[in-house]
């Protein structure tokens, strides 16, 4: 081990004794980080106090900490019983050493992003004591060690210059109960304006900041001395309120919904609460909007987004079709010419409308001939030199697109060339796309939001097909656009229901068919395709074990189906026994590497793990949904790869909270996914989520294969429980309006 050569100055403070837990004060070098959470800041360090030449261990909570540095501790003595003796900081601050030992250890010890323990030697060689003044006042000079160039040197110095203020950041924000890495992303959001904004108004965090919740940000408001009863606490609970129920799909709440979760959520009361709806009201914060002769308030963001669909739809309605002229008699005998197929009557009689109508919505289930209705339209449409684009909300959505109609389709953002800098779309209401039609996929799984977005980007003459399965489960965010559109009345629909002969044979769509129309699924015949399988089991340990069996070991025996790529399994939850979590510890055992294993934010990865990622981040290019396989884990410079459909994406492991393990997900995060397999876990412990539509849309996901492993009892309650909760929305009154 080695040993410090810091000298204690005089004037530093010295260990004393304590009884009890009188405070007391140390300092000394950090020898070693024995553990250390990014997450929480809590830590374990091996501290030499020169005062008594001896190594200590100090439990405490801090930011950033590595060895050479020099810290300071107040707190108290106390005796462990696995541990010993240890000194318990209740007050820990770093400072940079100052010994040429102490700034070599701490700049090689990836405190200091580009330097290493090797350039570490080479910059102590060259600048001494001096270092830290060279970077922070000349950090050209660096170049002067060989293989450092202007890149290293740029890493160097960001993240020495973010360290300093960090530092202060999280003195600040420690010091009123926020979490080390909560810190750092309020520093990144906010920059050296952090402290600044936060004091003026905390509940800001819990819209703007990633892993705050609001719940957090008022224990910090209270911790700045904002009291329980004032209107910035009330207003923010009743947005917070608000957020929390467009997270589960409703655009708007009535009143007495807002007032009632409100003095839940402050513990205030509602008055105060029904001032602060009036005063949100006032400065345009929330919108009052009658639905179906009940009052409903929104956040504005989503009154307009409802007021925009609305609006869009009734604009493109209205102006001329470029392809009028189009016969749909000559159109349909040429294209059942050219692509050797003849139309059924339903077919027939959708293409005729679609030639006629401009904007025009297509649903129906599996097997019932969208893929060769969308085909046909896009060739008419195409032979009168019109400009098709076709999209889709996800990427795997979008690639299946193009497989089917053999046409480039791009996700919605992409399509609208999102910009990460200004988190806008560049092609907007003020410069449109360049298209004369527009076909859009998987419509069921767009919230109002970004179909407002999408469709504010058409030009007038345009058309558009919305294109989705109505039956499946709606959008993750809030609105219900496809259900809405069509119940409106107002927009054309062709509503398939023939299921074709070739695609009835495949017992995964004769039984969503049967699923869907509240029938119990055929359970003792694969069918001709030999694609469809239940596997019964009634414990849910028992459910877990087999369903690991069937991935792991019989599908990749029989079907030959590689278990990490082509294999699914979907669930309805993510919490429980057979839930989505116990689900990838239990996968994760068996089909894991285990290299360069590391754990982050309570969960475990390893190279070669397939991975989901949770929330949308635009910087990344990456969104809610979007499934990828872990390709490196860089140790030293803390760096996760991850492939996404041929594209990788760095994550540093500081935003490893952005994503969690995928060889199971939840059902609802499959929207606009296939897979060629999917195993389904049902157990009786899935209750509350027991629901036709998340069971339909399970069962769509698969493209060749489909097992059910669980309880009958759960299945038949799937089946016959349509509990689903409709949406609060204005879509649907907002078109009556508009058209």
């Amino acid at each position: 081990m080695e040993v410090s050569r810091v000298k204690l100055n005089s004037n530093q403070p010295r260990p004393t004794k304590t009884s009890g837990n009188e405070s007391l004060s140390i300092s000394g070098t950090v020898e070693r980080v024995t553990f250390h959470s990014e997450e929480s800041g809590f830590c374990v360090l091996k501290v030499v106090v020169p005062a008594v030449r001896e190594e200590i261990t100090v439990v405490g909570t801090i930011a950033q900490v590595s060895p050479g540095e020099y810290v300071e501790a107040e707190g108290f003595w106390r005796i462990d019983s696995n541990y010993g003796k240890q000194f318990q900081a209740t007050r820990l601050v770093c400072s940079t050493p100052t010994s040429l030992e102490g700034i070599e250890r701490y700049l090689g010890s990836k405190m200091v992003k580009g330097v290493g323990p090797h350039f570490a030697k080479l910059l102590v060689e060259r600048f001494g004591s001096e270092i830290f003044n060279v970077i922070e006042s000349d950090p050209k000079v660096l170049g002067e060690i060989r293989g450092i160039g202007e890149k290293r040197i740029a890493k160097i110095t960001a993240s020495w210059h973010a360290q300093v203020r960090i530092r202060e950041i999280m003195v600040f924000l420690h010091s009123h109960g926020v979490g080390t890495a909560r810190a750092v992303r309020i520093y990144k959001t906010y920059g050296d304006e952090a402290i600044e904004v936060v004091r003026a108004n905390p509940y800001r965090l819990a819209s703007e900041i990633r892993g705050i919740g609001f719940k957090t940000a008022d224990l910090l408001a209270k911790s700045l001395g904002i009291a329980s009863d004032s209107a910035l606490r009330a207003r923010a609970g009743v947005s917070y309120v608000l957020s929390e129920l467009s997270n589960k799909g409703h655009c708007g709440a009535e009143v007495k919904t807002i007032l009632e979760l409100g003095e839940k959520l402050l513990e205030i009361d509602q008055l105060i609460l029904r001032d602060a709806i009036d005063l949100e009201i006032g400065e345009g914060s929330l919108i009052p909007w009658e639905v179906d002769g009940v009052e409903l308030i929104y956040l504005s963001p989503l009154y307009y987004a409802e007021l925009g669909v609305a609006t869009n739809i009734a604009r493109l309605m209205r102006a001329p079709s470029p392809w009028r002229e189009i016969v749909a008699e000559r159109a349909i005998a040429w294209i059942e010419k050219k692509n050797s197929i003849s139309l059924s009557l339903s077919q027939r009689e959708a293409i005729e409308l679609g030639v006629k109508s401009k904007v025009l919505v297509i649903t129906g289930g599996p097997g019932v001939g969208k893929t060769t209705l969308l085909n046909s339209l896009i060739a008419i449409i195409s032979a009168r030199h019109q400009r098709v684009l076709l999209t889709a909300p996800t990427g795997r959505a979008a690639k299946r697109m193009s497989e089917a109609t053999g046409e480039l389709a791009k996700t919605i953002h992409r399509t609208l060339d999102f910009d990460p800098a200004t988190l806008g779309f560049r092609f907007n209401q003020d410069n449109r796309l360049e298209c004369d039609y527009l076909v859009i996929d998987e419509v069921s799984m767009i919230d109002v939001v970004l179909m407002n977005k999408l469709l504010s980007a058409l030009p007038e003459h345009a058309g558009v097909v919305f294109v989705g399965d109505v039956d499946q489960l709606p959008s993750l965010g809030p609105g219900a656009v496809l259900s809405d559109i069509i119940e409106s009345h107002v927009v054309p629909t062709v509503r398939l229901t023939e299921v074709f002969r070739q695609a009835g044979e495949s017992m995964i769509v004769r039984n969503a068919h049967r699923i869907n129309s509240g029938l119990l699924p055929i359970l003792d015949d694969p069918g001709p395709k030999n694609d469809f399988y239940f596997i019964e089991a009634q414990d849910p340990a028992a459910i877990v074990e087999r369903v690991v069996r069937v991935v792991t070991s019989r599908i990749p025996s029989r079907f030959h189906l590689d278990p990490i790529s082509q294999v699914q399994v979907l669930t309805p939850m993510n919490r429980g026994g057979t839930g989505a979590r116990a689900l990838n510890e239990s996968l994760a055992a068996v089909l894991s590497s285990n290299s360069n294993r590391i754990t982050k934010f309570g969960n475990s990865f390893s190279v070669g793990d397939k991975v989901l990622q949770v929330v949308n981040n635009y910087d990344k290019d990456v969104f809610n949904g979007d499934i990828g396989i872990i390709q490196e884990i860089d140790l030293d410079e803390e760096v996760l790869s991850i492939d996404f459909e041929n594209r990788r994406v760095a994550y540093d492991f500081g935003d490893l909270d952005e994503i969690v393990l995928a060889y199971a997900t939840s059902i609802h995060k499959s929207q606009g996914s296939e897979y060629p397999c999917v195993v389904i876990p049902l157990s009786m412990s899935h209750y509350s989520m027991l629901d036709r539509n998340i069971l339909y849309t399970a069962l769509t996901r698969a493209k060749s294969l489909a097992v059910i492993v669980g309880d009958k009892r759960a299945l038949a309650i799937a089946v016959s429980n349509r509990s689903s909760s409709k949406r609060l929305s204005g879509l649907r009154q907002q078109l009556t309006r508009a058209i």
